[in-house]
């Protein structure tokens, strides 16, 4: 006599051990969406990488004179500048390339940077003061304010790039 209540449970078939199948689009489309992604973003690195125009160009020209480069030098190695200076922002004092916007039509640019180089200044930056810095020489503060005002805009408008 067997109970209809109490029977076995039929036996287990293969087909119950596989796990669910899975549609291959879904996986392909995980896969096609993670590589737009990287590249992507390998695409967004570059830019931010890339140098400016006018960066390459500074670049091109101080490499293309000792003098310049000897002011370069005399900035960023010999001297105390990077202390409160750098390239591109402003930290305690101005940015290079900010100072050399500012003085970039002037034609005394050079001996006037340079006097503010040895004398110092007050008050050209708003509150910022510009120490004295007796110990450069007039050649000196003249090498690295050439080099300055060579990180500026070109003065001749057709000698920018395009």
């Amino acid at each position: 006599m067997s109970d209809p209540q109490h029977q076995d449970p039929p036996p287990e078939s293969d087909l119950d051990n596989e796990p669910p199948r899975r549609s291959r689009w879904l996986g392909v489309l995980i896969v096609a969406f993670a590589l737009v992604v990287g590249l992507g973003m390998l695409n967004i690195g570059r830019l931010i990488i890339r140098p400016k125009p006018e960066v390459t160009a500074a670049d091109r020209l101080v490499e293309a004179s000792p003098q310049l480069q000897k002011g370069r030098d005399l900035v960023t190695r010999g001297g105390d500048c990077m202390r409160c200076h750098t390239v591109e922002l402003d930290i305690v004092g101005p940015g290079f390339r900010n100072i050399a916007k500012r003085y970039a039509g002037r034609d005394d640019a050079v001996p006037y940077l340079a006097s503010k180089i040895r004398e110092g200044s007050v008050g050209e930056w708003g509150r910022i003061v510009m120490p004295r810095h007796p110990q450069v020489t007039q050649e000196q503060a003249e090498l690295m304010a050439a080099w300055l005002m060579a990180l500026g805009p070109p003065k001749d408008p057709a000698a920018s790039p395009p």
